[in-house]
């Protein structure tokens, strides 16, 4: 009879502490389950049967560790189901514009110093289709050697993603040799006025083809720009027909390639995705440069450039402008990972003032003269 007095006396001094703990833990706790009574291993007693008040106390207390070691490790950052430790937050995962405005940046940066360099070698060797292949070639030596020393590392492509990407590339290398041949054809200020359209054609795309509803004011805005583009057009004393086609195909082609990449861009990093685009347009660029300067390069082209320059100038002028060629394009790539085509192609008409102004710097009044 005390021994059963003195077990409920304790079942109650024990329940305020059992709510205050309940009440000060504002973590979702799992308490392990014990079974109440085991007396060293040698059997269980069943609750309101002789419960010993020792028994009970020590079964409380082995109870509240159990309940405190819980909310203590999550207290400590721990998850209390896996063990694992919550990651800190990055900074640039806190403050994501700035990340975004370092790639615009750099795309800007390394843009100068291509067009600047490839200007450079349209003035000594005039041949926009080798060219075109000597960009992307270099530019897939790079992702060949960057796969093999697993920076980055290969994604796996299938024949679905494959589908996806060949389109993207077909418009990448379309998009590209006709920009080389307008800057061949005209001046390199013009060319750039005239692919100042791009975000233009890229709502029309949107907005026509993606059937994504484009603003009123949207289009006002693109209005000034359109009408600079005509007036421009208009004044343009090196114009000619085949460098104000070549540039206009070459928008069409680049709203194409922000659409479709933005597509691919779900099922693999844009870093592999510009990779494989580089292969692809390669292999695409290859046989019209073969076709439509191959004769004229094998004839007098290489021997006219090398005697101008010398070979070592020219191999490293042409492996630089592929360098940075590529380089500029994964920028960009990168930068429409983060971004919508659109705001893209916005920044590409920015990017277009500064290839100008810093064009200016450099070649001064060579600069609006053709490339030829």
């Amino acid at each position: 009879m005390e021994s059963r007095v003195l077990s409920r006396a304790t079942n109650f001094a024990s329940i305020p502490h059992l709510r205050k703990l309940t009440r000060e833990s504002n973590t979702p706790c799992f308490v392990s389950t014990r079974t109440i009574g085991v007396v060293g291993q040698g059997g269980n007693l069943v609750w309101g049967r002789q419960l010993r008040p020792a028994l009970l106390l020590e079964s409380f207390q082995v109870m509240r560790k159990d309940v405190l070691k819980p909310c203590l490790a999550a207290a400590e950052g721990s998850d209390s189901a896996g063990g694992e430790k919550i990651a800190p937050v990055g900074f640039f995962d806190k403050y994501p514009a700035i990340l975004t405005g370092f790639f615009f940046f750099m795309w800007y940066f390394l843009n100068v110093i291509f067009n600047i360099l490839n200007k450079k070698i349209y003035n000594y060797f005039p041949y926009p289709y080798f060219v075109s292949v000597v960009h992307l070639g270099v530019g897939v030596v790079y992702c060949l050697v960057s796969w093999a020393v697993g920076l980055p590392k290969r994604a796996p492509i299938d024949s679905n993603l494959l589908k996806l990407l060949i389109p993207v590339a077909v418009c990448h290398a379309l998009g590209h040799v006709s920009s080389n041949v307008s800057f061949a054809a005209v001046a390199v200020s013009f060319t750039h006025t005239i692919k100042a359209l791009e975000p233009f054609f890229n709502a029309a795309a949107s907005q026509f083809i993606l059937g994504q509803s484009i603003p009123i004011g949207l289009w006002l805005s693109l209005a000034p720009v359109v009408l600079g583009v005509a007036m421009a057009s208009l004044t343009e004393l090196s114009f000619n027909w085949t460098g104000f086609i070549s540039a206009m195909i070459s928008n069409i082609s680049f709203t194409y390639r922000s659409i479709y990449s933005k597509k691919a861009m779900t099922d693999m990093d844009s870093t592999n995705i510009y990779a494989y685009i580089s292969i692809i347009a390669l292999i695409v660029c290859i046989p019209p440069a073969l076709i439509v300067e191959g004769p004229q390069l094998i004839k007098h082209g290489f021997n006219d450039a090398i005697t101008k320059v010398g070979l070592v100038k020219f191999v490293s002028d042409l492996f630089w402008v592929g360098m940075f060629y590529h380089l500029y394009n994964q920028l960009a790539t990168n930068t429409l990972e983060r971004v919508a085509p659109l705001t893209h192609a916005v920044g590409n008409v920015l990017k277009r003032v500064f290839v100008i102004g810093f064009s200016i710097v450099v070649f001064g009044k060579y600069l609006f003269s053709s490339a030829n």
